[in-house]
């Protein structure tokens, strides 16, 4: 396998960057361009998990002051030998080093190929490497614990506990078929099945909490609603902490979607203000109007807006119309004056969550992050101690194996023979180990990785 090499950190100036090579002339080219301060010391010589400070020179050529961290095989990130020079951060200093290594014979790593070499030396199983990615891009500390959770093995134990389940039965039928005299099958089908129903239950839970999973790495869903004027784009600031939507006393400001991403308490949400929905002759706000209606279908939740202080309308009856079934929070805006709208003909259109607020005043803040945990988060999810699926690759696996173990019990049902119930025992085996990395495609690995970002 050949030597690679990256920028580990940000492409950006800053104090300090790293440049990440792996592979078996790691150390060897290194230690080519590093001139240790000490004299009497080489790089290729030090132990692993030492660094030393010196200058990156070559040809008589400074390229920088740094810090050479070396790592040796097989106790690195890779499995291979691995060294760090920790330069200053610039830019241009850092890709002339690059440069340099490659120079020399390394090759530039393609994005994940350092965790990806993880994977494949053993180090990780596909599950941990995905969940790296998960960290990366964690916006949270729930998506933070919940990423830890996965780096640090724990779904791959449960899955491989499903798997040695799986594959002693297996074992087991294959070898009472071969040698009925020493290995009986009188009463099997009643063990098996007792199995395959502790087996689902397992998985079923596993599938339950993805929703939960989906939400903590992507976000909430979240709409903006409500009829013009009634303060959507305050509501927005409100919650941003900051000016960043357009607002007037003017009905109609907002003509098009705004997207951001909020962080409420901990608590992602992916939200989207609207324009406000009303009947108009005007070209441009119908479209807004439409994208508005069009968001509220993919939305894990509806904040519908309602200026408190104004009877409810024709427009607001559309809006409940639109929103009805959906998971929402009335939010009664402007609660600093005095209310005059009747929570009770809210709640007869439509089963919502009410909440007084005051978007100006910044009231009701504590209250809306209480109110999203309860309704979103169990009290597992909230002591991050349940293990949750965030991946819809591992979802779509974990139903093909649930979908098996179906067939399984089917099978038994309907008295078939035990060599029938191998062939769906192995097809959930395999669909469980996929999720692993096992019996994977190539090309499937390759595109999982590509999508990592550069120097990890």
């Amino acid at each position: 396998m050949d030597t690679i090499a990256a920028i580990a950190t940000g492409l950006t100036d800053s104090g300090i960057g790293i440049i990440r090579l792996s592979g078996p002339e790691a150390i060897t080219i290194a230690d080519r361009i590093f001139t240790p301060a000490n004299r009497d010391t080489r790089l290729a010589d030090l132990p692993g998990y030492r660094a030393c400070f010196g200058r990156i020179i070559y040809d008589d050529t400074v390229y920088d002051e740094a810090i050479a961290l070396v790592m040796r095989a097989p106790k690195t990130y890779t499995r291979e030998d691995v060294v760090e020079l920790n330069c200053h951060g610039g830019i241009s200093v850092l890709k002339k080093v690059l440069e340099l290594l490659i120079s020399l014979g390394v090759r530039p790593a393609e994005p994940g190929e350092f965790t990806k070499r993880a994977f494949l030396n053993g180090r990780i199983d596909l599950a941990q490497a995905e969940s790296v990615m998960d960290l990366i891009h964690a916006k949270n500390d729930m998506a933070i614990a919940s990423s830890l959770k996965q780096l640090s093995g724990a779904l791959g134990k449960t899955i491989r506990h499903l798997r040695e389940k799986l594959l002693y039965n297996i074992a087991y039928i294959e070898s009472a078929l071969d040698d009925p005299e020493n290995y009986s099958l009188d009463g099997f089908d009643e063990k098996l099945t007792q199995l395959v129903d502790k087996l689902s239950i397992s998985i079923q839970s596993l599938l339950h909490s993805y929703d939960n999973g989906r939400l903590l790495t992507e976000g909430i869903r979240t709409v903006i609603v409500g009829k013009p004027n009634a303060g959507k784009s305050s509501v927005l600031n409100f919650l941003m902490g900051e000016e960043r939507a357009i607002v007037t006393d003017i009905e109609g400001t907002t003509r098009d979607t705004l997207e951001e991403t909020i962080n409420v308490d901990g608590i992602t949400l992916s939200v989207v203000d609207t324009a406000g929905i009303r009947e108009t002759d005007n070209t441009v706000e119908k479209i807004g109007i439409e994208k508005a209606l069009s968001s509220i279908e993919e939305a894990d939740l509806i904040l519908y807006i309602v200026d408190g202080t104004r009877p409810l309308d024709e427009n607001d009856e559309e809006i409940m119309s639109k929103i009805k079934g959906k998971p929402s929070i009335t939010l009664l805006n402007k609660n600093d004056q005095q209310l005059v709208v009747d929570k009770l003909s809210i709640s007869e259109k439509i089963d919502t969550h009410f909440l007084e607020i005051s978007a100006l005043e910044h009231r009701g803040y504590e209250e809306f992050s209480s109110l999203l945990r309860e309704m979103f988060f169990s009290n597992e999810v909230k002591s991050n101690s349940e293990l949750m699926i965030t991946s819809a690759r591992h979802k779509a696996l974990l139903s093909e194996a649930l979908s098996s173990l179906d067939r399984v019990r089917e099978s038994i049902n309907a008295g078939m023979g035990e060599d029938f119930y191998t062939i769906d025992l192995m097809a959930a085996y395999a669909s469980l180990g996929k999720i692993l990395g096992e019996e994977l495609e190539d090309d499937l690995v390759d595109k999982i990785f590509s999508e990592f970002c550069m120097g990890k």
